[in-house]
């Protein structure tokens, strides 16, 4: 366990931020959380007092545009948050002297057609398809610009986790209740625990930052579909896995088109000589146990 330090977590309401101050309090760390009404983060000059009244060691941000089908809309409202606000950051770091962990997503990545279904490594080249995907690939050149020598972009992929809505939960839900649920079958990822991201979190925090520079990819090991996740949380909640329907992604008639393949590749952490990540059907396991005695009172 490392010395305590002083955290500054942005996005600390979030899915992942929550978890993470939880984490970090646990272990003794000193944890600066300000809501969005205290820090507006694209606001540069209140960036830049906030952290150098705070001085953190290491900042994490976890605050996003995450809508995906809002941004093909909003798309210059997505980069305000997702690209010029880590910019900000970045420069706030800068000259504090702060570590930053800047939180990215698979969504930067999309196949060229045949491209070999394999999983991306850190360095392959982004080409996101829809808006979102844009202002996250805009936030990480942001911060790797600003901040080389001392910042780290932690790419994840399919969150979920104790804390605010996801997937995973909302089919819990569905397993719980009647009928039947249509979930695309032609998208692959990694579903990834946020617990397994925070470890991960924690494993770069602990090594020393020249090691810790440029991408690290925080996501579960191995790969399925929308439709083999839902079926698998049907099955852990006890419910009949045939319930859920397979369908096609243009079925659902979403405005933002979504990658077919975003599998993640993870040869930083096997350099660094960790690798703070389950398979993605183990952390599931684990987490619906939890989730499913909670809601039965066991």
């Amino acid at each position: 366990m490392s010395a305590p330090e002083r955290w500054l977590v942005i996005g600390a309401s979030g899915r992942l931020g929550r978890e993470l101050c939880d984490a970090l309090r646990g272990r003794g760390h000193t944890v600066a959380a300000p809501s969005r009404g205290r820090l507006d983060v694209t606001d540069g000059a209140a960036v830049a007092r906030y952290l150098s009244d705070w001085a953190p060691d290491i900042t994490v941000n976890c605050a996003a545009w995450t809508r995906v089908d809002d941004a093909e809309r909003h798309e210059a409202e997505a980069l305000r948050i997702n690209a010029e606000a880590p910019r900000y950051l970045a420069r706030a770091c800068r000259a504090t002297r702060s570590r930053l962990f800047h939180l990215s997503t698979d969504a930067v990545f999309s196949p060229a057609a045949g491209h070999p279904p394999r999983p991306f490594p850190e360095d392959h080249p982004p080409a996101p398809v829809n808006a979102y995907g844009r202002s996250k690939h805009a936030g990480e050149r942001a911060v790797l610009e600003e901040l080389p020598h001392r910042s780290t972009v932690v790419r994840t992929a399919w969150l979920y986790g104790r804390y605010g809505s996801s997937f995973v939960r909302t089919m819990l839900r569905h397993a719980a209740g009647q009928g039947t649920v249509r979930v695309a079958h032609d998208q692959y990822g990694q579903p990834t625990s946020a617990t397994d991201v925070l470890c991960a979190l924690l494993a770069l925090a602990d090594a020393p930052p020249a090691r810790t520079t440029g991408v690290f990819h925080a996501t579960c090991l191995g790969s399925t579909t929308w439709y083999g996740l839902a079926r698998e949380v049907f099955r852990l909640a006890g419910a009949d896995p045939d319930r859920v329907e397979p369908v096609t992604t243009a079925s659902l008639g979403r405005p933002a088109p979504r990658p077919a393949w975003s599998v993640l590749g993870h040869d930083r952490w096997r350099e660094l000589g960790v690798l703070p990540v389950r398979p993605w059907a183990e952390a599931l396991a684990a987490f619906c146990r939890t989730e499913v005695s909670a809601c039965c009172g066991h």
